[in-house]
């Protein structure tokens, strides 16, 4: 066994990847507190090649230091955008066509495990402050709303964790299951 080499892992240039296909899944973070949290949802999205991030609230924005530190160069190839109300962005991309889904623990959330996206449609993913989760205002206007399950003794999964375990598993929906058939 011998571990690859960067040059040998056949990644996209910045240039490349402006120019390659998304993934037809945009983030929305509402009111993320930590920029640590936020550069890693960069890299993320750079990683799974998705369309776009909204940066809602008091999320912090580039250039900040916790979000280069994390977020590795990928403020400069995601394509992201500011709002001041997550409610609003949630708004616009449903008016555009998207459906809209939360990553909340509410009354009638749907297990990720049982989640199936529709298909040849754009889906935006919403993740909530790290204390107070999706605001209120901001849940009232999603489409559905999707939970993790757990069986330890914590209630939830650090921010950055869920977003990986949200995109990877939407990802594999799409992309893996539409090439097996």
């Amino acid at each position: 066994m011998r571990k690859l080499k960067m040059d040998e892992l056949d990644r996209a240039s910045p240039d490349e990847f402006r120019e390659q296909t998304k993934m037809p899944i945009t983030l929305v973070l509402d009111d993320i507190r930590s920029a640590l949290n936020v550069g890693a949802a960069f890299r993320t999205a750079d990683a799974f090649a998705l369309e776009k991030i909204y940066l809602c609230g008091i999320t912090a924005t580039p250039p900040h230091r916790e979000i280069l530190k994390t977020a590795l160069g990928a403020t400069e190839t995601v394509i992201w955008e500011f709002a001041e109300n997550a409610a609003d962005a949630v708004l616009a991309l449903k008016k555009a066509g998207y459906d809209v889904c939360a990553i909340e623990q509410v009354e009638t959330s749907t297990g990720l495990q049982d989640f199936a996206p529709t298909p040849n449609k754009k889906i935006a993913v919403v993740f909530g402050n790290e204390v107070n989760g999706v605001n209120e205002t901001t849940l009232s206007v999603c489409d559905c709303f999707l939970e993790i399950p757990q069986f330890g003794t914590k209630h939830s999964l650090n921010v950055a964790v869920c977003i990986g375990i949200v995109v990877w598993d939407i990802v594999k929906k799409l992309k893996f299951s539409q090439e097996q058939k």
